[in-house]
């Protein structure tokens, strides 16, 4: 998969469309909460300014469905991203139209602008032509590091990249890179670790790994589906009914293809989800009726590090319990200290893993982080994404 990259365009003097993907979370106040998305991107921009490249990031924030809701505005992740590379980012309060043309034109070298979310136009997420249009007057070349929705037919990531010059920024090249090495040519022993409330939106991952993977380890909320499916009891604990012939199915695959599917042995229950329950750890086969398993037990812990320790590649995605209450915590810390501490290739993915690294400081230490979500799911399932193919050399 060879993409049309930087190394290949003069920047000086050029007006780019920068496409990112700037969907941050906010706090109630409309200050941005975590910032792991922007700084993703922070090598490609500064590149860009570098080179002399007159930047124009677009990007969306939310699902505003069309309409201008000033809760959705991107002027404070604006200001973060002024706040992070030291250097005024520019903004303006829409996205097409003359002021925006203007504020464009008159952009010097080095300098950036930030344009409002694109989703304030209902023809972003139908594509359509007319409004690309409007946005490819604004710039003479586009850039894109918005992997995460490059599984998304939208206007600015499919559409656009049509009209002008297109090239993948470097997040998108070190995405595309470590995902096609995972289903390409992964080093082995390969070792996938699935979490997460449910299995559902990783079982396409979950399939087409098995004929790559060496050691499936699955806990969280995902595990009970596969527990239910072997035939336990799993009290209250959260499972998906209608996948539970689907994980039998691969329960059977996994075993037929020879790969090491792991369950975990005990697990930690409580009488009621929050913090102060009454709980216990119990073997997998003895969780109470009416209690709730929200995190993996300490043998458990002992068995998915002891294969962790021998992965030469890792895939991560999904927390092994309710992490974000310390009484639940345990799981996911040992699991993200245990990838953490491997020497070798260790990619994650999912928000929820990049918010529970961040919370135990590990974040740094995992060799890549995709910023995909359902794009990163998509590229793993081994689908075709629309915002990579528009990027592709002929």
């Amino acid at each position: 998969m060879q993409l049309k990259t930087l190394k290949e365009v003069s920047l000086k003097g050029k007006r780019i469309l920068y496409r990112v993907d700037y969907n941050v979370p906010l706090t109630d106040d409309g200050r941005v909460r975590d910032n792991t998305r922007i700084r993703a991107t922070i090598p490609t921009l500064t590149h860009l300014l570098k080179e002399g490249g007159r930047v124009i990031i677009i990007s969306h924030l939310g699902r505003p469905k069309g309409r201008k809701i000033s809760s959705f505005s991107l002027k404070p992740v604006s200001e973060k991203l002024s706040e992070i590379i030291g250097k005024e980012v520019k903004f303006i309060d829409d996205c097409i139209g003359e002021k925006v043309k203007e504020a464009c034109a008159s952009l010097k070298d080095g300098e950036v602008l930030m344009l409002e979310n694109l989703r304030f136009y209902p023809g972003e997420e139908s594509a359509d032509e007319k409004f690309a249009e409007e946005l490819a007057e604004l710039g003479d070349i586009y850039v894109s590091d918005a992997f995460a929705v490059a599984h998304r037919a939208h206007a600015s990531v499919f559409v656009l990249p049509t009209i002008l010059p297109s090239f993948a920024g470097f997040l998108m090249e070190k995405e595309v890179s470590f995902l096609s090495k995972l289903i390409e040519e992964p080093e082995r022993p390969f070792v996938l670790i699935i979490g997460g409330a449910k299995i559902s939106d990783k079982i396409g991952v979950l399939k087409n790994l098995l004929n790559k993977v060496d050691t499936v380890l699955i806990g969280g909320g995902a595990a009970f589906t596969f527990i239910k499916a072997e035939g336990y009891g799993i009290g209250s604990s959260i499972f998906e009914k209608e996948m539970e012939n689907v994980a039998k199915e691969v329960l059977t695959e996994a075993s037929e293809k020879n790969v090491k599917l792991l369950l975990p042995l005990d697990i930690h229950v409580a009488e009621e989800l929050k913090e102060g329950a009454d709980k216990r750890v119990v073997p997998v086969e003895k969780i109470p009726y009416d209690w709730y398993g929200l995190d993996i037990g300490p043998k458990t812990i002992k068995l998915f590090t002891e294969e962790i320790e021998k992965g030469k590649t890792i895939f991560w995605s999904g927390p092994m319990g309710v992490y974000e209450m310390e009484d639940f915590a345990d799981g996911t810390r040992a699991i993200a200290t245990a990838v953490s501490e491997n020497k070798y290739t260790k990619v994650v993915g999912g928000g929820d893993t990049i918010s529970a690294l961040n919370k135990f400081g590990l974040l740094n230490k995992m060799t890549h982080v995709s910023t995909g979500g359902g794009a990163l799911l998509r590229f793993l399932e081994g689908k075709e994404l629309p915002g990579i193919k528009v990027l592709l050399k002929e």
